[in-house]
């Protein structure tokens, strides 16, 4: 196999697992890299997950509403939780994550 060939398979499969690792972002798991610290705690007034009174009057904001929140910022959150590099669909993957459990 020549270089070019190699590195056109190696390309073609890079764009494949990146397409597939946005695509199936994994909510649970980007919560407890980015979001666990403050929403497991409390700390600064976020919600805990799970706490059902915490999250009623920003869950009928709308769904819309918490990803524009949780992507650009609120409060004392940061945009992102301070996790720059992840993309809109992950961080909209771990609000779901989060308000599973109280909706």
């Amino acid at each position: 196999m020549n270089k070019l060939s190699a590195a056109l398979l190696v390309g073609a499969a890079t764009l494949a697992f990146a397409a597939s690792a946005q695509a199936e972002a994994d909510g649970e798991a980007i919560y407890n890299q980015a979001c666990m610290a403050c929403h497991m705690t409390g700390a600064a007034g976020a919600p805990i997950r799970g706490d059902a009174d915490a999250w009623a009057p920003r869950v009928e904001q709308g769904i819309d509403t918490l990803y524009t929140h949780a992507i650009e910022g609120i409060g004392a959150m940061p945009p992102k939780g301070g996790q720059m590099g992840l993309s809109d669909e992950e961080v909209q993957a771990a609000v779901d994550y989060m308000v599973e459990p109280v909706l």
